[in-house]
């Protein structure tokens, strides 16, 4: 075993969009950071669409995520700002605002329960006429039935935001290891580093975990505390138009399509991004054929006129979904032995909206501060219990065994991992964006998103 050079105050285990903020966050705050992950920026984040879409995103029994999703996006101006001031460069924030559309009369009835379910939250939606939603968007489909329009759900740019970040790490003299962890060390009751694959050990006395749906892999942790997050798969295009000038939308664009749901996250550019399935696959990242069309037909069906941009980019990768679809974000509770150790993953459908408030949340953590009030529901112990319990019904312990989870410990990217398959530039990539429901293309496959009650 190799020992590292200058122990760090903070290892930050995962370099996507969470581990990128909360390694600037602390930086700034004057701690010495080590960030590892094999391929830094190269996730579930690239890929994402970037939409932060708290109001589109509700469903019902989700308010508390709601309150956090708010909270968040509430952070993001002054947040771009910040960041764009730090790293010298663009961050990608646009304040559009997100058009949901409904195609046929189902969908519109769907909508219109959305819509209402949405006013008795308060939150800031109208409902548009097919001819107000043209006049937003003229690009929009003649046939369809009725729109919401949610002015306060925006959008970024990820890979805007990964390379803003990922200079501000530098430039706050962040250390960035392109090696994944592949356990954690503990002494005394507290966590006292990590071991790298490369077999080096990187002392500190804090540690984030935030290794998306690979962070319950990590040697070391103890029994029941592993994060019970699962990879969901994600297919997601991206198009861009034949002459590299055409712009066909203006804003989100999400639609209910014959029950089925897809979203379109123009850039400045005229890039559009497409998105996305949701497939309870295991940690399968491949595009398929299906998903593709499926992806396409849909797009097609509520935008016309993008038949006649240029397929870039066919991806797919894994989001880290929980038992509840919602964040695990704090300090590890006490008596695990493992006294310094953060947790942040679990950001599923939410991982670029989250990520300031996130980081926030950890820093406090690291600094000892009062917790974020948002993020208190959703505290990383609220499976330990259970999760114990089971590990000693299996004949464990419970004391500070590990968990591995099949397919070997490691990281790559925050709210993602490592073996994505993408067919565009840059190599291989991973799907971090939010759901999309649609008629399922392979076995296993969820294409539905959840609908709201009527």
């Amino acid at each position: 075993m190799v020992v590292a050079r200058g122990a760090p105050d903070v290892v930050v285990v995962g370099g996507g969009v969470i581990g990128l903020c909360c390694a600037w966050r602390l930086a700034a705050r004057g701690r010495s950071v080590t960030l590892c992950d094999p391929a830094p920026t190269a996730g579930a984040s690239w890929v994402a669409a970037g939409m932060l879409a708290p109001v589109t995103e509700v469903q019902h029994g989700e308010e508390e995520l709601l309150r956090l999703t708010l909270a968040a996006a509430r952070r993001w101006p002054s947040f771009a700002d910040e960041l764009e001031s730090a790293s010298g460069g663009p961050v990608g924030w646009r304040p559009t605002g997100t058009l949901l559309v409904a195609v046929d009369a189902d969908d519109r009835r769907w909508a219109q329960a959305l819509h209402r379910f949405q006013r008795s939250l308060g939150l800031a939606v109208e409902w548009l006429t097919p001819r107000q939603a043209r006049q937003l968007e003229p690009a929009l489909a003649p046939a369809l039935s009725g729109a919401i329009w949610a002015p306060e759900d925006h959008q970024v740019d990820n890979r805007q935001l990964l390379a803003a970040l990922r200079r501000a790490v530098e430039q706050a003299r962040v250390e960035v290891r392109a090696d994944a962890v592949v356990s954690l060390q503990a002494t005394g009751g507290a966590v006292s580093g990590v071991t790298t694959a490369d077999g080096t050990a990187i002392g500190a006395s804090h540690v984030v975990l935030c290794a998306g749906w690979q962070s319950g892999a990590i040697e070391g942790l103890p029994a029941g505390l592993a994060p019970p997050v699962r990879p969901v798969k994600g297919q997601i295009l991206r198009l861009v138009p034949a002459d590299g000038s055409s712009v066909v939308l203006e804003r989100t664009v999400r639609a209910f399509v014959a029950s089925s749901h897809v979203y379109l996250v123009p850039r400045a550019t005229g890039e559009v991004v497409v998105g996305a399935t949701m497939e309870e696959m295991g940690p399968d990242t491949t595009p398929t054929a299906g998903g593709v069309h499926e992806l396409l037909r849909d797009a097609l069906a509520v935008v016309p006129a993008l038949r006649e941009l240029v397929v870039a980019e066919v991806a797919a990768g894994l989001r880290p979904g929980s038992p509840d679809n919602a964040p695990l974000i704090g300090p590890a509770p006490g008596g695990f032995g493992v006294d310094g150790l953060v947790i942040a993953t679990g950001h599923y459908r939410n991982g670029l909206l989250l990520a300031p408030l996130t980081a926030d949340a950890v820093v406090a953590a690291v600094e000892g501060e009062p917790p974020v009030p948002e993020v208190l529901p959703f505290a990383a112990e609220r499976f330990a219990a259970e999760r114990f319990a089971a590990e000693r019904s299996r004949g464990d312990s419970g004391s500070a065994g590990a968990v591995r989870t099949p397919g070997g410990p490691g990281a790559a990217g925050s709210e993602g991992g490592p073996g994505a398959a993408g067919s565009g530039p840059g190599g291989p990539t991973l799907a971090g964006a939010s759901s999309r429901g649609a008629r399922g293309s392979a076995p296993g496959a969820s294409r539905t998103e959840p609908r709201p009650s009527t």
